[in-house]
């Protein structure tokens, strides 16, 4: 920690303190104060819990058995769920198991995919594990890989399984982003039924809708507008628990501190027997919203988040869920409406106030973090494409998904609307909760295993020994189903089906490129000229494929003798590691020999990188393939064969080097138009008709884009012949303009397809297509540059 905190400083422009003691002060202060911050994004979910969990405890199977022995074994209960699960899972273990810093089921599934060969995405090469950041962790040695590891690599059956069970867990948290919202904030107006004068429910219904609209409808302006609200809000709400509940244990019981003993379960079950056992799934709502503390990881640092929890969350809800117990012991008749029952009157409305805006504080970090859930699975290939906007320029990885927002609140409305009741979204959410935590057990177990390379048998003591206890709570939980238990399965299912649906035709559609790509011999007997006529310009033919000609290429020559004098064949792809770093972001090769003027790149993202449109990847493309042409003319000169040269070499060059050192020289200006007098004069009067008509018609269509001229480093005197020539026909060839090719495919399945995979893939995938973003759309490539060629897929 200390010697990132150094990095930091240094990256920063700041001096790290050399003393020890002075950058132990630092990282001490630095872990404070993302721990105040991690308050108002981590634990609004967490910290509006008592609001609803007594209630949705009691309320059905407990009604003959509403006792002081009894409500002194349910906080024995919480208090011990909240121990176990929060406290010793998540902060003493799974906040070690992090992805380069982040979190999340995604981070596990990650791992994994580094360490072993569990990855189904099909455009993997080795060179992306020369990452920086795919190298963290224990190194991976074959010889001593555990046979379980060897026996999950070998069977694809086993691999489909652990993705679908990570698709599963991922829709079950876009479940949550559902039903926190409707419960945290029907659950804070229910304080409104507390005074004199009593809201009607149809009353109380209609303002948690207006509230709600409101809260989706403001998500566009991002969490960072009201963030430096968000962690003053949830530490006031905190400190509100605390104090109400040390007056209610002094005021009411003071008794009920001997609940903390586990003997108070063992007397709970005695005497509450089956029904005791059912009311275990409104008990877990104590801990719903813990897997934010693992999932939000990336905007924090585990020291941060174990500080906030253990020293002020943790005490502020165990004093708080002690204090209802002990009014709850004197006022059974309360259990309806405990937690605002429970507070004195003087300061009532001061709390609800509080209340209200903490579960909307919790909403909105739910809700963030299915955004982020989502862009996750789209970049895994798993969901369909939308538009993902960043919200803020300062805050990293905060994003809004307009289709998913609007979404989401449709749903939640209707939850809202048709349940109307808390302890059947209760129910609901209470399934969801445990459901997750299940599944981050078992990925927990295989990171033990694969990543840690620890024996098999810690694995299965931790898996075991959680899982006995969590299979106890999800149990109680799936007898709820009928009550409102249904609700995030039949969510999760909608939402798995489409994202499988989605990942099985992206699969079969990259199988079928990969088994049709141009051949390289075919390229080669061709001649440099491919036998069409070669115009001035770029092509950048954009496919999947990371090796080899898409079919798209031939096809185009085929029907349109005449390409471009340069050919780049770039493929952009997600690879299981968080971020890329942009020096590592460009990887170019040479497809065919130098006359040819034919090269590859690969852009490559983390599964968390947002692809930002900003109007340079043009000129960093074209200063890469710079870099690397002198490079690979420095590389050759001990050789005498340049056979190396095209067989699929990659090099990974930045193209964020300073001016003295780059091969090009950049000259250039902003400005609203699309294109510099001194190169437009060198394309044709029909480009420059059709693109000033284009600018009349669309006129949001003028970004400020940057009008860069190259030109070569002035020393070039030493510089090879043929190294200069090609240098200056990729200026030349910039300058003439850039075109953007891409396949507009139609997937089909065959005749001789079974009927189950008629129907996934002509309906299903068909329709999710149609109504997606298209991939021009999405990878920000200029209308008026683009050419499309139309193919037919038959997988």
């Amino acid at each position: 920690m200390a010697m990132a905190m150094a990095m930091a400083a240094a990256e920063s422009g700041v001096s790290p303190p050399r003393n020890p003691s002075q950058l132990s002060w630092v990282n001490l202060s630095n872990n404070l104060i993302l721990a105040y911050q991690s308050f108002g994004v981590v634990y609004g979910s967490l910290s509006t819990s008592p609001l609803y969990v007594y209630p949705c405890t009691f309320i059905g199977k407990l009604p003959h058995h509403q006792n002081e022995e009894a409500v002194f074994g349910a906080f024995s209960l919480i208090f011990w769920t909240l121990t176990l699960f929060p406290l010793l899972k998540y902060l003493l273990v799974l906040l070690s198991a992090h992805d380069n810093g982040q979190g999340g089921t995604f981070a596990l599934y990650s791992l994994l995919c580094r360490h072993a060969k569990l990855s189904l995405l099909p455009n993997q090469q080795a060179a992306d594990e020369e990452l920086s950041a795919y190298k963290s962790g224990p190194s991976t040695d074959t010889a001593t890989s555990s046979p379980f590891k060897r026996i999950l690599e070998k069977h694809k059956s086993l691999r489909t399984a652990l993705l679908l069970l990570v698709l599963f867990g991922a829709a079950m948290l876009i479940g949550d982003g559902v039903l926190t919202p409707a419960i945290s904030v029907l659950s804070s107006l229910s304080g409104l039924q507390a005074t004199e004068q009593k809201l009607s429910d149809g009353q109380l219904l209609l303002l948690a809708c207006v509230i709600l609209v409101g809260l989706f409808a403001l998500q566009h302006c991002g969490t960072h507008r009201v963030a430096f609200m968000f962690a003053p809000i949830v530490i006031l709400w905190l400190l509100s628990l605390l104090f109400i509940g040390v007056y209610n244990i002094m005021h009411w019981n003071p008794r009920i501190i001997h609940a903390l003993s586990p003997l108070y379960i063992i007397k709970f079950f005695r005497v509450t027997g089956k029904d005791g056992w059912i009311s275990l799934g409104g008990l877990l709502l104590s801990v719903t919203g813990t897997e934010a503390m693992f999932a939000d990881l990336g905007h924090f640092t585990s020291v941060s988040i174990r500080l906030a929890f253990a020293f002020v969350v943790y005490p502020c809800l165990v004093i708080q869920y002690m204090g209802q117990a002990a009014f709850l012991s004197k006022n059974l008749g309360s259990i309806p409406n405990s937690f605002y029952n429970s507070i004195p009157d003087p300061v009532l409305w001061p709390v609800f106030v509080i209340a209200t805006l903490a579960a909307i504080v919790g909403s909105q970090a739910v809700i963030t973090a299915t955004f982020s859930i989502i862009k996750q699975c789209h970049a895994l290939g798993c969901f369909p494409r939308v538009k993902v906007v960043h919200t803020s320029k300062h805050i990293y990885g905060q994003i809004y998904i307009p289709e998913i927002n609007w979404i989401l609140m449709i749903v939640t409305l209707a939850i809202a609307i048709g349940f109307r009741d808390t302890t059947l979204i209760g129910n609901a959410y209470g399934l969801a909760c445990v459901i997750v935590m299940f599944i981050t057990t078992f990925l927990m177990a295989l990171v033990i295993v694969v990543v840690w390379q620890k024996s098999c048998f810690l694995a299965a003591l931790f898996l075991g020994s959680l899982w006995m206890i969590e299979g106890v709570y999800l149990s109680a939980a799936l007898t709820k189903v009928p009550q409102g238990g249904w609700v995030p399965l039949v969510l999760a299912f909608i939402f798995m089906t489409a994202m499988y649906v989605w990942h099985y035709g992206a699969r079969r559609k990259y199988s079928f490129d990969l088994h049709n790509k141009v051949s390289l011999k075919w390229l080669l007997g061709l001649g440099p000229s491919l036998g069409i006529v070669r115009v001035p310009g770029i092509g950048l033919v954009y496919s999947e494929l990371a090796t080899g000609v898409p079919a798209i290429f031939s096809h185009f020559v085929t029907n349109i003798p005449a390409f471009h004098k340069v050919v780049v064949f770039v493929c952009v792809k997600s690879v299981a590691v968080p971020h890329v770093s942009p020096e590592e972001r460009f990887l170019i090769g040479r497809v065919c020999p130098k006359p040819y003027r034919m090269y590859r790149c690969i852009v490559r993202y983390g599964y968390k990188d947002i692809q930002r449109e900003d109007g340079d990847f043009e000129n960093q493309l074209i200063q890469s393939i710079a870099e690397f042409i002198q490079m690979e003319a420095g590389d050759l000169q001990s050789s005498a064969s340049e056979s190396q040269t095209y067989d699929g070499r990659m090099a990974v060059l930045s193209s964020h080097k300073s001016l003295s050192n780059s091969v090009l020289t950049v000259s250039e200006a902003e400005g609203y138009d699309f294109g510099d007098p001194t190169i437009q004069s060198s394309k044709s009067m029909t480009l420059q008709s059709l693109r000033s008509v284009y600018e009349d018609e669309y006129p949001q269509g003028q970004v400020r884009r940057r009008h860069v001229r190259l030109r070569l480093t002035q020393p070039s005197r030493g510089m090879e012949s043929s190294v200069r020539e090609e240098l200056m026909d990729l200026i030349g060839a910039r300058e003439a303009g850039v075109a953007y090719i891409m396949g507009h495919s139609y997937v089909k399945s065959r005749k001789s397809s079974s009927w189950l995979k008629k129907v996934t893939i002509d309906i299903g995938y068909s329709f999710l297509r149609k109504n997606c973003r298209g991939p021009a759309v999405a990878l920000n490539i200029p209308h008026i540059s683009l050419v499309e060629v139309g193919m037919i897929y038959y997988v």
